[in-house]
């Protein structure tokens, strides 16, 4: 298996603990993987991205049209991150009905605003997007509960929340 994915958004919005989500993942089933632990100005709240290979790779950095995949936690990270994304890719964003149509498979939902009402925490973000990965790409590396069980090892105080908010993105909340 050979799986790569770019994960884009701003400082604050959990870029880094879904590349550490799936690197755990990766360990746990003895599949080698190679990430970057972040671009750009994550502790001033500026754009950050990550990437994450899955399988036998020897350098971590995702060259230009080679993701398999790219999360958006940002619809404006997720354009300008798009040059990364294969043909074949998929892009899971947190955008509303204002995102472009772009030449790739899109899974869109407007996390941003399910937080406004409530629906799912702002801190679960990150987490709820993955949930719509999951949900979304038949090919996707790791079942969901491979990531619980990572979530778990990361943060078990929180862990609980974040099974709630996975299951309301699996769900189409």
């Amino acid at each position: 298996m050979k799986y790569q994915i770019v994960i884009a958004g701003f400082g604050g919005q959990g870029v880094v603990f879904l590349v550490k989500v799936l690197a755990i993942c990766a360990g746990k089933k003895n599949i080698p993987f190679l990430g970057t632990e972040n671009h750009g100005m994550s502790q001033r709240g500026g754009a950050v991205s990550c990437d994450i290979k899955i399988g036998d790779f020897s350098n971590p950095v995702i060259d230009k049209n080679q993701a398999d995949m790219i999360i958006g936690l940002d619809k404006n990270e997720s354009l300008r991150n798009i040059s990364y994304l294969k043909k074949a890719g998929i892009m899971i964003v947190n955008a509303d009905e204002s995102y472009p149509e772009i030449p790739f498979r899109v899974a869109r939902v407007n996390a941003n605003q399910l937080a406004l009402d409530g629906v799912i925490p702002i801190q679960g973000l990150n987490v709820f997007m993955l949930g719509v990965a999951l949900k979304n790409e038949p090919n996707f590396p790791f079942e969901l509960d491979d990531v619980k069980e990572a979530i778990k090892e990361i943060n078990p105080k929180l862990s609980e929340q974040n099974f709630k908010i996975l299951e309301l993105a699996l769900k189409g909340e």
